[in-house]
């Protein structure tokens, strides 16, 4: 599988917003400071969070310069100091954990680690954009950042310059790998849905069972149990309770058969009648054959 776009791109910005980022923190030159009295006027100052630089255009630069106005002591460069180192360190886990997600040397990369590599890489733009933002805000603040008074102005540096693209940088950077959870959750929703549901559904209404008790019958009474003429037992609960609805067996119809034979009989009727008109006709008057 190739590697996916979004993570290319963020494997590209990533280092490039940490370099840029180490090189802000390193450098003296968030702020700048000329025109100096009693000094050359091409004398130059640059002040950073570590360092203070003295630079004239005849001359090299010398750096470890004396803070008479308590520079280093403020609040301000002490926190931007704690949150720039802190924003190099969340950048290297955010790489460290982006490496181990893409695997370009696998067919699949971890969609998981890489997307939460993102979270962490963006995060580590977001510590690194506050303390450039507030410096920067506070440059020309004399009360905040001390430095001599007019005509010395202040002007901004190379180094904000470069720490606004570094954290910049790790926002898109991360952001591209965040994208990595897409297709992360859309896995774990197909596999969700293929996945049998753990156990029965429960109804949303209770179904209520409730026992009467059976009717007390003579045992007289019958009752048929699996197609069996059978009397009512004892306990009729321990009897299981019939099917309703079955058919009654029904006892199989007997052929009829009849002893006599019926043409002997039919003959026999006829012999009795012809005798009876016989004795009918010499009894009472003379018969029509007579005549």
């Amino acid at each position: 599988m190739r590697t996916p776009a979004v993570m290319t791109l963020g494997m590209v910005l990533a280092p490039c917003g940490l370099l840029l980022n180490l090189t802000a923190t390193l450098a003296p030159g968030w702020r700048l400071v000329k025109g100096f009295l009693n000094q050359p006027v091409d004398v130059q100052l640059y002040q950073g969070l570590w360092d203070m630089c003295r630079e004239q255009s005849s001359h090299e630069r010398q750096c470890n310069q004396p803070d008479p106005w308590g520079y280093f002591d403020t609040q301000l460069v002490r926190v931007a100091r704690a949150l720039m180192v802190t924003s190099l360190a969340t950048t290297a886990l955010g790489l460290l954990l982006a490496s181990l997600g893409v695997r370009c040397w696998q067919e699949e990369p971890r969609f998981a680690l890489a997307g939460l590599s993102g979270a962490v890489l963006s995060a580590a733009g977001l510590l690194s954009l506050i303390p450039v933002s507030w410096y920067n805000h506070f440059l020309a603040d004399r009360s905040v950042l001390p430095a001599d008074a007019s005509p010395v102005t202040l002007h901004v540096s190379y180094s904000l310059v470069l720490g606004y693209l570094g954290s910049c940088l790790l926002l898109l950077g991360g952001f591209s790998l965040a994208l990595s959870f897409a297709p992360w959750c859309e896995e774990r929703c197909r596999r969700r849905r293929k996945e049998p549901a753990g156990g029965p559904r429960r109804p949303s209404v209770s179904t209520v069972h409730v026992g009467w008790p059976k009717p007390a019958l003579p045992p007289a009474i019958k009752y048929y149990s699996d197609g069996q003429h059978l009397p009512w037992p004892a306990n009729p609960g321990a009897a299981r309770r019939p099917k309703a609805g079955f058919p009654m067996p029904r006892p199989q119809p007997g052929a009829y058969t009849n002893q006599i034979d019926v043409l002997r009989g039919e003959d026999a009727r006829s012999s009795r009648d012809s005798l009876g008109s016989t004795w009918s006709c010499h009894a009472s008057l003379p018969c029509d054959s007579d005549l």
